[in-house]
């Protein structure tokens, strides 16, 4: 880790890192996998290109009745390629990829499920209790991930983007444009907006961070969280509103490179008897970074102000530097110490943190505080705690004067190092100052304020000493140990969710298809996003650790139980696999298993009033074709259809075609409400029916009548005011409605409301679903959450095991409101030119997202000119077989 090299190299990576750590040393806690990205690229660190990074184990590979635990317990980091390999890119140039880490970690996920189902699962898949995503693109990540495997959903959003956009437009320095432009902030808030749809839990540093940050988002309302928490606990219809739970849980720290010293008499030279010089005797060994800052200061025995933080603009820094350069009884008592990450060369640095430390250097000067203020140049992490000790041995303090804080786990070190504290007011530093009660808190804008606070502190020892004891006493509030196990027990409220299949697979295939599943997998390295409770040394025998049940903690014991008590293991039953299947399932399974590649036709091409176009029978016959010019693959290779008509109309569409129904191994309909398999889930007279393990898994926070009820009242707000005539622009649409999907006709496109409009006002509802225009903007459907044409592809990878890597996905230039979803993602696509005339785009959003969605150089992305041949379609998808990452 190369912590403070820059933005993105913060506070957020170490908590990440150590709350990882930390979780895996639980009782209850097998693995904890942190994902990350893969890159390897000269301008980081060669670390960042290893695949697998253990950060700790468990230690034994047995429990006390000697049965083995397995291999692979502990903490890892786990680096996914996605997005340009050989290159470093900031966070907000990493939303286009997205979905291609999302399919890398869903195709690890899928492959560690069954290596620990080897070692500790009794031969059944192990999957994930819970996913966490941290910030805001692992949350929009963690969604999707969520939604595909069935799995609880957890969220820490760190610093969010309608707080900082508020905060910049405040500012007055850069407009809405200008600063979407630099920070994707559009795409961020989004992110996050997502990120509440699926999330289960929230888990917060500060109750601030509820109520004045997450209260701007649309997806939470605090009052209506209360409201719908209590109707649930009465048992009362909720008619499926839902609203993500908020917890506080500060963060914790880890103490291991921390020594508490008590007070030492009151000497002046003390810092003179470290470093010797005093008596003549000659220095003692002291830390390298002490010397790095000691040699910019004249007198480096006066107390230290210390501050620590990138040189961003909302750090703050300057205003700082103002304040002690004005105050001149300040400059006199103290020096002044700036933390401000690495750099090597400024010019080379970020517009914004240039800026920071050009001002500063500037003010240096104005001032004259040579010999006053230090600002080395680099530091290691394992530098901090010497930093901080510097400090107290000065009888320094410790500053964080940022514009906002989310929380400020800085403080939380200075504290634990003896270091009194002055803090901005705004944010977590508030419930740190009520807990630790170690120091003072100021306004951020308030330049005398914050130097009157400072003087105050290093002038009056009585007052220093007592912050000092006073941080000390309560420091322990924020350890690990006790973040974990709050942690662990409001994980364990979430419902347990994995995949789980009514229709049972027949044995004798799943090793037939081991070798297919192993080669699909190959480049896939060991990695995973998921903070997961799969299991612990314990549970195969039910017990707890007997080390930790020794140890002492009744309570923690207890939680840990209720977690593991969660753990649904599956059943293997001889007589389920004989007689237990769905009624009208046949025993015969889709041959969808056994392909190696998937042709997935998504073309929305169609007319006015929202039929198939004559010309789409020609080009879906010429892809069959194509793919049927080579022999080799085209035994190995299925087909699939991926529509948003009903599967009624999808198969008079193949019938109009003379194509038959059974030429497809899967059909996708309705927007990805349903999936089929022909020729195989059927009914005695033929009949299609739907996957029922798919439909189950979707259903997750899907309420269909109250949904269909708000719809109606949004999309006609003049019938609901004035109880009038009032033409409504939408007519429900019944032959196209199904259990998971609530269709409509558009009546009048220029009336409805566009998608991102519609989405709002249902979050702000607790109404959480997936609503898109397709059909050239002819229909309006409303599907679950968890449902969409692409998640249904990642629900067949996870089903059926038909790696996403090896789809191709083919699709015009245009389509259904939903069509962004299904270009970008670890799967090939090929986009056939000047055949969809025109789609539903116009209705999606205000704001054009597009290039922070689809990868505009994406190596998994080619096309097709107007008119192409089934020779040109043929070479098309050769070349993007060879394609990779």
């Amino acid at each position: 880790m190369e912590l403070g090299r820059d933005s993105d190299t913060g506070g957020q990576v170490k908590y990440v890192v150590e709350l990882s750590r930390a979780l895996a040393k639980m009782p209850g806690v097998y693995r904890v996998d942190l994902f990350t990205r893969q890159i390897s690229s000269p301008e980081v660190d060669w670390s960042y290109g290893e695949p697998t990074e253990m950060l700790t184990t468990a230690g034994e590979d047995t429990d006390a009745d000697g049965n083995d635990v397995g291999e692979s317990s502990g903490a890892y980091i786990i680096r996914i390629p996605f997005g340009p390999r050989d290159k470093y890119l900031h966070k907000e140039l990493l939303w286009p990829y997205i979905q291609e880490f999302v399919d890398g970690a869903l195709a690890h996920i899928l492959n560690m499920s069954k290596v620990l189902g080897e070692q500790i699962g009794g031969g059944q898949p192990v999957w994930p209790y819970v996913i966490h995503g941290h910030y805001a693109d692992a949350g929009d990540s963690a969604s999707l991930l969520s939604g595909a495997l069935n799995v609880p959903m957890v969220l820490t959003g760190h610093s969010l983007g309608r707080n900082k956009l508020e905060q910049l437009l405040k500012q007055g320095r850069q407009s809405k444009e200008d600063i979407n432009s630099t920070y994707k902030i559009m795409r961020r808030i989004e992110g996050e907006e997502l990120s509440l749809d699926a999330a289960e839990l929230v888990i917060t540093s500060t109750k601030q961070e509820i109520e004045e940050q997450w209260g701007l988002y649309d997806g939470f309302d605090v009052k209506l969280e209360k409201v719908l928490r209590a109707r649930a606990r009465r048992g009362v219809n909720c008619h499926g509103r839902y609203m993500p739970r908020m917890v506080v849980i500060p963060p914790g720290m880890d103490f291991s490179s921390v020594v508490v010293q008590e007070d030492a008499p009151e000497v002046d030279g003390e810092l003179a008897t470290l470093i010797g010089g005093t008596d003549g005797s000659s220095p003692k060994a002291i830390p390298a970074i002490w010397l790095e800052v000691m040699r910019f200061l004249t007198n480096p025995h006066k107390p230290m102000i210390l501050a620590l933080s990138r040189p961003d603009p909302k750090k703050n820094i300057t205003t700082l530097l103002k304040a002690f350069g004005e105050c001149r009884p300040l400059r006199e008592l103290a020096n002044l110490t700036l933390i401000m990450g690495n750099r090597d060369d400024i010019d080379e640095m970020s517009g914004g943190n240039a800026s920071v430390l050009i001002t500063v250097l500037k003010l240096i000067d104005k001032y004259d505080l040579y010999g006053l203020v230090a600002y080395p140049k680099h530091h290691k992490q394992y530098d901090v705690p010497d930093i901080y000790r510097l400090a107290a041995n000065t009888k320094g303090v410790f500053i964080n004067p940022a514009l906002v804080e989310p929380f400020g786990l800085t403080l939380i070190e200075a504290a634990a190092h003896g270091l009194p504290m002055v803090a901005t007011k705004n944010g977590g530093p508030v419930d740190i100052q009520r807990a630790l009660n170690n120091g003072l808190l100021v306004d951020p804008h308030d330049q005398q304020g914050i130097a009157d606070a400072l003087l105050k502190l290093v002038s009056e020892k009585n007052l220093w000493h007592e912050c000092r004891k006073n941080g000390w006493k309560n420091i322990h509030l924020y350890s690990w140990p006790e973040h974990c196990r709050t942690y662990l027990t409001r994980v364990a409220a979430c419902r347990s969710r994995h995949p789980q299949w009514q229709t049972v697979t027949p044995g004798d295939e799943i090793a037939a298809e081991e070798s297919s599943l192993n080669d699909s997998l190959k480049d896939v390295q060991d990695m995973s996003l998921r903070l997961s409770v799969d299991g612990d040394k314990s549970s195969l025998n039910g017990s707890l650790d007997p080390v930790a049940a020794s140890s002492g903690d009744p309570e923690l014991q207890d939680q840990v139980k209720r977690v593991l008590s969660k753990i649904k293991k599956p059943e293997t039953n001889s007589k389920d696999t004989e007689g237990g299947k769905l009624e009208n399932v046949a025993s015969k399974y889709p041959i969808l298993r056994r392909r190696r590649r998937l042709i997935v036709v998504t073309l929305d091409c169609y007319d006015s009033k929202g039929a198939p176009e004559k010309k789409m029978v020609q080009i879906v016959q010429d892809i069959l074709k194509a793919v049927r010019l080579d022999t080799q693959t085209a035994r190995v290779t299925g087909f699939a259809i991926s529509t948003a008509m009903p599967v009624s109309e999808t198969i008079e569409f193949l019938k109009s075609a003379k194509m038959q129904v059974n030429d497809f191994d899967a059909l996708i309909c309705s927007s990805g409400s349903e999936v089929y398999y022909p020729g195989t889930y059927t009914e005695e007279d033929g009949k299609l029916f739907p996957d029922p393990d798919y439909a189950s898994h979707i259903a997750y926070r899907w309420g269909y009548e109250g949904l269909k009820k708000t719809i109606w009242k949004l999309m006609n707000p003049e019938r609901e005011e004035k109880s009038s005539c009032f033409p409504s622009p939408i007519e429900e649409d019944v032959k196209s409605s199904n259990a998971h999907c609530v269709a409509y006709f558009v009546k009048d496109p220029s009336k409805v409301k566009k998608v991102e409009d519609l989405r709002q006002k249902l979050r702000m509802r607790g109404l959480r679903c997936h609503p898109m225009y397709c059909r050239n903007s002819t229909r309006m459907q409303v599907v679950p959450l968890l449902a969409s044409r692409a998640q249904a592809l990642r629900y067949l990878f996870v089903r059926w095991r038909l790696n996403v890597s090896n789809m191709f996905v083919i699709a015009g230039e245009s389509g259904d409101t939903d069509y962004e979803e299904l270009i970008s993602g670890a799967h090939k696509t090929l986009i056939m030119k000047e055949v969809v005339t025109k789609g539903s785009e116009g209705l999606l959003r205000t704001t054009d997202l597009r290039d922070d969605i689809i990868p505009v150089d994406s190596p998994l992305i080619t096309s097709t000119k107007g008119g192409a041949t089934t020779e040109e379609i043929a070479n098309a998808l050769k070349v993007l077989s060879k394609a990779s990452l």
